[in-house]
């Protein structure tokens, strides 16, 4: 268990649509404003959003291993930024960027099996909930990172904007915070623990796009 007061929220705009850039910034679970751009108030909106934390409310949303990988990323960060202490290392989502280009092409798989892509065009490709052909590979994709996860830290200053044309970016959405490595593409291709999961996140790539344009 721990306790990490999360660093102050950052809003980066990588795409030429807005959309495109909200999308991208809610991948990270760190900027419970930009959520509530899209949030009712309903369900776990109201623990989350509430002026005054509901710590029980929160920790119950936290501990739903059956529900939305992103709520409980939120209700983690609303613990931690209450000064509540919150398991380590629990992985919640992969973020994989890599600058092409003509702009940013970015996968985000969840532990609940959720996928989005947004390429650089600022097309966006998603997969919610169980079921969908792309499940198995997303969740593939999760289990595999958690090797990296278990070897690093986390990131305790604000997330930074995108990498630089040619190199990788691995952001791993934590219970006690973002974690993330970055490398130039051929060494995390060729490295031992980043190798295999930018190849599964080049299946699930393939495997997201093909089953939407199907």
């Amino acid at each position: 268990m721990t306790v990490t007061k999360p660093p102050p929220s950052v809003f980066h705009t990588p795409y030429a649509e807005e959309r495109a850039d909200l999308l991208y910034n809610l991948l990270f679970c760190d900027n419970l404003a930009a959520f509530s751009a899209d949030a009712h108030g309903r369900g776990p909106w109201a623990a989350l959003r509430a002026d005054s934390p509901d710590r029980d409310a929160l920790r119950r949303i936290a501990a739903d291993r059956g529900g939305d990988s992103r709520f409980r990323a939120l209700a983690f960060h609303r613990l931690r930024d209450a000064g509540e202490t919150v398991p380590a290392r629990e992985l919640l989502g992969v973020v994989v960027e890599v600058p092409q280009d003509h702009g940013l092409d970015v996968l985000a798989a969840f532990a609940d099996g959720g996928v989005r892509y947004l390429n650089q065009s600022s097309k966006i490709v998603f997969f919610e909930g169980r079921g969908h052909p792309a499940e198995a590979a997303a969740l593939d994709l999760v289990a595999l990172a958690q090797d990296i996860v278990d070897r690093i830290g986390p990131w305790d200053q604000a997330r930074l904007p995108p990498p630089a044309l040619g190199h990788v970016r691995l952001s791993f959405v934590v219970s006690d915070g973002l974690y993330f490595g970055e490398a130039p593409f051929d060494a995390f291709w060729n490295d031992a623990l980043a190798g295999p999961v930018l190849r599964k996140a080049t299946e699930l790539l393939r495997q997201a796009v093909d089953n939407a344009l199907s």
